[in-house]
């Protein structure tokens, strides 16, 4: 299989470009500016390099600004129209070349703040700026949609290695004994191994799932037992709790509570009745693996 990768040098990306050539699959990334040696593509012109999709079996979108606090309104239209605009450019090119499978990201913010609600691919989008931000970015993918390519969208949660994302940060206060809960520490925070990851992500590209997709463990958890979890994993107490007031003033409300504070119980309802097995299953156990990843 030959796959074509936007963000293919990422957190994500680039263990997803590991995991295909390991089986043997083609990677090709799809890069930006003149240096980059392959196919190129410019969001903000609306281009994507001539040929760059012939004989291509898929197509992995996992490309979008990052959206790391704070959110000014300009942060905030960057990180709208990166997914928007780009997945757009995408969707319009492979509906163009006949490329049979798009593969798109997405967010678990689609759900919005749900409380304890059990929150599956059937359910509609929440309310505030991630979870509008998540529903434009799965529109955008319409035109391959219209033309009868299969689009999958990855609802993906909290990814959890050492070697990038968000898990890193959260080490931080760990390691100077002043880690713990986040706020109330009651809210639900869905999660997923790295590895795990890549491995959904594989059994999408091979299978005929479409639509949207929940990449989470089937075993969410409160924040609480998220942080201890990891402090036990780093040797640490997890006694030491972040006031949500204290995050809203130093992030901003709308960045603390979205990235934060929002309880998601995310379960991966597609995943699983498609005969997907994860590895890492269980938040203590994967948080021991997690740590360790360099």
């Amino acid at each position: 299989m030959r796959v074509l990768i936007t963000g293919a040098s990422g957190f994500i990306g680039s263990a997803l470009s590991v995991a295909l050539t390991a089986r043997g699959d083609e990677v090709v990334p799809l890069g930006r500016g003149a240096d980059h040696a392959g196919p190129t593509w410019d969001i903000v012109a609306g281009t994507i390099d001539h040929g760059a999709l012939d004989g291509i079996d898929a197509v992995v979108h996992l490309a979008g600004a990052p959206i790391l606090p704070p959110w000014t309104a300009r942060k905030k239209q960057r990180i709208l129209d990166s997914r928007v605009k780009g997945t757009d450019l995408i969707a319009r090119a492979v509906a163009d070349g006949g490329t049979p499978t798009l593969v798109t990201a997405s967010g678990m913010d689609y759900y919005g703040d749900r409380g304890d609600e059990v929150l599956t691919e059937s359910e509609p989008p929440g309310e505030g700026f991630m979870s509008h931000v998540a529903a434009a970015w799965e529109q955008a993918a319409s035109p391959a949609v219209e033309a009868g390519l299969r689009v999958a969208h990855l609802r993906t949660s909290l990814v959890l290695s050492a070697s990038g994302g968000s898990l890193p940060k959260m080490m931080l206060p760990f390691r100077f004994f002043v880690g713990g809960p986040i706020g109330g520490g009651r809210q639900w925070w869905s999660w997923i191994r790295l590895d795990d990851e890549v491995g959904a992500i594989l059994h999408i590209l091979d299978s005929p799932i479409r639509g949207p997709v929940n990449l989470a463990s089937p075993n969410p958890v409160r924040n609480a037992e998220f942080m201890a979890a990891l402090g036990d994993a780093m040797g640490r107490p997890s006694w030491f709790p972040t006031p949500a007031f204290l995050l809203r003033t130093v992030l901003g409300a709308d960045a603390a509570d979205a990235l934060l504070l929002e309880s998601k119980r995310v379960v991966p309802s597609v995943l699983e009745s498609t005969g997907f097995s994860f590895d890492h299953p269980e938040i203590r156990a994967a948080m021991q693996h997690a740590v360790t990843d360099h």
